[in-house]
């Protein structure tokens, strides 16, 4: 978790092993609390030091608040409770315990907030309700109630704040609207206005006002009576907080397009911050090794040396980049985009070439061998292939859903293209379909040929990598990834196989009998992307939900003794039916055996 002074200084609080969802300063500023999916709250000073973890919530905890005494800590969960806290970690109150169940939240709660004095904390759900509690853990109003459900929001309740008497509680929802109750759960106003959902209200210090964000991109100021006061815009994406200054003159918003925006009480921004790329699901070495290019959900493509030094950024693209390749020469970047277009760049960062001819986002390209021809793969069910000066060759259809991957063998004469339809496809140049890889129950995610052309990799939505030879006979499936594998790569020697999962934040490692040889434990949120570098010393991923790269060092020769140190027994085993070569698979390989 990171946090800024207002001179934009930097601090990093390290200690959650998932990603943080909700961060909370005390009253009196000298503390931090944290919540993340890994299921806990920490407490921290403001020099980024632990001081507790509060253990206790079986899911994920979505949202955290201080008392106005800085005494207790509310915390709503996954699971569908508040609980409170103290400071010294122990557990108060769960609101609703199991016996009052019937009582309590049935979904997700989103948002909690203490009242001014401290002895009622509200809390919003996705069951579309507020409720009101007491510290001892008594339901006092449920906002609205089921018989006045007409009265109430109809979608997930998505922030809770009280006004500073305590008197108003003002509710943001994915119904788009913003809702005024007072204390008794009475409806007061609702406010329209927002074209999308409401993510985040506060009250200003004079409790005259409130703003409200929402993912229509902007920030609306109101007041009591429901009137729209300011429409702040400014944000190009969904914009997923907003608060007021202590002072009441200064409103901050913070959006998706990785922005955090100060604005004045007439609308006007003060000042906007600009902090991280938003990485998309695609990493790349050039041929040299000594150049990443990665795909950016800020519309943008990213070129970095080895080091983690940004050296440019490619800007042309009006949506998201899906996916991006070096030639083999490295002289020339190809990018493809949700704008359904696939460029051609230079390193330099100057654009080449704009091929159109796609007409849904276009979601993976892949350079031949031999640097002529570019292979792209769309949600159109389409491969189409073009020449580097953009013009069309072939427009290879066949697939009966969104095409997810493409990738060329080592010899530039087949393509293999990868699909939601649950089938790999291998084609020719002239957009002959050669074969359809029939065994996977879920979407393709991705495709990648071995060195040699002679062996396809392929990555699922059912959460298994799958080897095929060239005539579309299966060769091994590898299990062991929990969600939806959602990369694959063969390394420079065609030994090893590289493959990601979004949602458990692994990079796995297997060799080509479907062994596993290690599990890389990221830390990336939702990792998307895997490569190898040239040399086949480093593998590389990009996270898509934490916007970082990470590089590893490996040892693949280490992982090769490894695997043949357990297929030992299985090679010798007279037993088991082999062919001479995969008996003698491993005698290159000396095991200390």
């Amino acid at each position: 978790m990171r946090y800024f002074n207002s001179k934009s200084q930097e601090k990093t609080l390290k200690g959650h092993t998932d990603a943080v969802t909700s961060v909370a300063f005390s009253p009196d500023g000298k503390s931090i609390a944290t919540g993340s999916y890994d299921k806990t709250v920490r407490l921290w000073n403001v020099n980024g030091q632990p001081l507790r973890t509060l253990k206790g919530h079986t899911n994920t905890v979505t949202s955290i608040a201080f008392s106005p005494d800085g005494k207790t800590i509310a915390s709503g969960s996954n699971e569908n409770t508040v609980r409170l806290w103290n400071l010294n970690g122990q557990l108060l109150q769960t609101l609703a315990s199991e016996r009052e169940a019937n009582k309590g939240h049935t979904k997700v709660v989103t948002s909690v907030a203490f009242s001014p004095d401290g002895k009622t904390i509200a809390s919003g759900s996705n069951d579309n309700t507020v409720r009101l509690w007491n510290l001892n853990g008594q339901l006092l109003q449920t906002l609205a109630s089921e018989r006045e459900a007409n009265k109430g929001h109809t979608k997930v309740v998505t922030s809770v704040a009280f006004s500073p008497d305590g008197k108003t509680i003002v509710s943001g929802s994915d119904d788009n609207t913003v809702r005024l109750w007072n204390v008794k759960g009475q409806l007061l106003q609702t406010l329209n206005g927002h074209t999308d959902a409401v993510t985040s209200v506060a009250f200003n210090r004079d409790g005259k006002t409130i703003a409200s964000s929402s993912d229509d991109n902007t920030v609306r100021l109101w007041n009591l009576n429901g009137q729209v006061l300011r429409t702040l815009k400014g944000d190009t994406l969904p914009v997923r907080s907003v608060a007021f200054s202590p002072d009441g003159k200064t409103i901050v918003s913070s959006s998706d397009d990785n922005t955090i925006r100060l604005w004045n009480l007439n609308g006007q921004e003060l000042h906007s911050s600009t902090r991280y790329a938003s990485l998309g699901d695609s990493v790349v070495f050039s041929p040299d090794g000594k150049t990443i290019a990665s795909g950016s959900y800020d519309n943008t493509v990213q070129l970095w040396n080895a080091n983690g030094q940004p050296l440019q950024t490619l800007k042309g693209h009006t949506e998201p980049v899906s996916s991006v390749a070096f030639s083999p020469d490295g002289k020339t970047i190809v990018s493809s985009s949700n704008d359904k277009t696939v460029r051609l760049w230079n390193v330099n960062g100057q654009p080449l070439q704009t091929l159109k001819g796609h007409t849904l986002p276009v979601r993976s390209v892949a350079f031949s061998s031999d640097g002529k021809t570019i292979a792209s793969g769309s949600n159109d069910k389409t491969v189409r292939l073009w020449n580097v000066n953009g013009q069309l060759l072939q427009t290879l259809k066949g697939h009966t859903n969104a095409v997810s991957s493409v990738a060329f063998s080592s010899d530039g004469k087949t393509i293999a293209s990868g699909s939601s339809d649950k089938t790999v496809r291998l084609w020719n140049v002239n957009g002959q379909l050669l074969q359809t890889l029939k065994g996977h129950i879920m979407y393709v995610s991705s495709v990648a040929f071995s060195p040699d052309g002679k062996t396809i990799a392929s990555a699922s939505g059912d959460k298994t990598v799958r080897l095929w030879n060239v005539n579309g006979q299966p060769l091994q499936t590898l299990k062991g990834h929990t969600p939806p594998v959602s990369s694959v790569a063969f390394s420079p020697d065609g030994k090893t196989i590289a493959s990601t999962s979004a949602d458990d934040d692994t990079v796995r490692l297997w060799n080509l009998d479907g062994q596993p040889l290690q599990t890389i434990n990221s830390h990336i949120m939702y990792v998307s992307g895997v490569a190898f570098s040239p040399d086949g010393k480093t593998i590389i991923a990009s996270g898509r939900g934490d916007n970082t790269i990470r590089l590893w060092d490996l040892n693949l020769d280490n992982l090769l003794v490894q695997g043949c140190t357990w297929l030992h027994d299985y090679l010798n085993n007279p037993s088991v039916n082999l062919s001479n070569d995969d008996r003698h698979l491993c005698d290159d390989i000396s095991t200390g055996r």
